[in-house]
């Protein structure tokens, strides 16, 4: 069989139709909709690949990076049926992990169908490995196999923290979802329930924020979890009432400060320590090196241009990253799969931790006293 001439460029909107005919070709569920294709032909965050054969588009591959990550997503890939057999996905594959490792990416993911065998040995022949198996994933009930491969390599290997992944039910109970997984990371058999999560932020809510429910207050998180028996302490580089700025009514103003001022003498009677100090890399790296589970207040503006504050659970690390659980599979990600382990470099890592006008640094660290790690259950995924 003669090889034709296959030639890789990015994606062009003239190539809209022959996209898309490619894509009703090739997918009989679960494909790109016209409006997408377009969308990500223009998005500044994918990288959008066409093969090409006599100038006739043949394939294509779509990558997505996220906002503040150190990840690509390979998204979706499709060979005219004509030219299948004659390696087009796999010099896409390769063009792709060029052009994601230009754009900072560290690691390359995607989902396949475990029933498409011919797709997996070519991921594999390729360096991807399993990590997770997602059931009913596709429209047609099928399985997928969540695949992975590291495209940038380090000396160090990744320290993990073996964290279950839960998500957040409401818009402002990010706290007790990630106080959660925390406490499910040290102790397996540690319940998580929607009728737990609710308690959490009743515990640990300043009632009123900018607008809308109030989020969950360091020191309400830190309480909540030294009810539930854990060992815990807190890095808070301000002493006055958090979250009032840009909080006009004066009522809920006073409402915040009292709700502040309150954690405050709980904290000072149960003698849980408070770091009034800005938090660092080498402390948080710290924390996971002795097998405790920080949680840290973000921005979420390099993730989704919100500038909201968001609680998240540091998974682990390396080197070059921290890996984050988010517990909000919102905008800020493709699917929910990808709020697990999100490698977020530490040099965005930095300003990321840093939130409103008064730069606000704070993050709760949970361990538990009789906790012995078993090395066996620590999950390599990030070898």
């Amino acid at each position: 069989m003669v090889k034709p001439d296959i030639t890789i460029t990015s994606a062009k909107l003239p190539e809209l139709e022959a996209l898309l005919e490619i894509e009703e070709q090739s997918f009989a569920s679960d494909r790109l909709s016209r409006r997408s294709i377009r969308r990500f032909l223009t998005s500044e965050h994918s990288v959008f690949l066409v093969a090409k054969i006599q100038q006739q588009c043949v394939g294509y591959l779509l990558i997505i990076f996220h906002r503040g990550t150190r990840l690509g997503r390979l998204y979706s890939i499709a060979v005219s049926s004509r030219w299948r057999g004659y390696g087009i996905a796999r010099k896409l594959i390769k063009e792709g992990e060029k052009q994601a490792q230009e754009k900072g990416a560290l690691y390359f993911r995607l989902e396949v169908s475990h029933t498409n065998t011919n797709a997996i040995a070519l991921y594999h022949s390729l360096g991807f490995h399993e990590f997770e198996v997602l059931q009913d994933y596709y429209e047609d009930h099928t399985n997928a196999l969540r695949m992975q491969k590291r495209i940038r390599f380090h000396n160090q290997s990744a320290v993990h923290t073996v964290i279950p992944w839960c998500r957040q039910t409401t818009p402002f109970t990010c706290g007790p979802a990630a106080l959660m997984m925390a406490m499910a990371g040290l102790d397996k058999n540690y319940p998580m329930s929607l009728a737990e999560e609710l308690q959490i932020w009743r515990e640990a809510t300043t009632i009123f924020m900018t607008s809308g429910h109030g989020g969950c207050h360091p020191l309400g998180l830190a309480l909540a979890g030294n009810k539930r028996s854990y060992t815990v302490e807190v890095w808070l580089n301000q002493k006055n009432p958090l979250f009032i700025d840009g909080v006009r009514d004066e009522n809920k103003k006073n409402i915040i400060e009292t709700v502040h001022n309150e954690f405050v003498k709980q904290i000072q009677e149960k003698n849980i320590p408070v770091y009034h100090s800005n938090i660092n890399a080498k402390e948080l790296i710290a924390a996971c090196d002795r097998g405790a589970v920080p949680l840290v207040l973000i921005s979420t503006y390099r993730l989704d241009k919100k500038k909201a504050p968001h609680w998240v659970v540091i998974s682990g690390y390396d080197e070059e990253c921290f890996y984050l659980h988010d517990p909000d599979p919102n905008d800020k990600h493709q699917d929910l799969f990808d709020c697990q382990y999100l490698p977020i470099a530490h040099e965005d890592f930095e300003p990321m931790s840093s939130f409103g006008r008064n730069r606000l640094r704070t993050a709760i660290i949970l361990s538990c006293n009789n906790r012995s790690q078993n090395k066996s259950e620590i999950n390599q995924i990030f070898d």
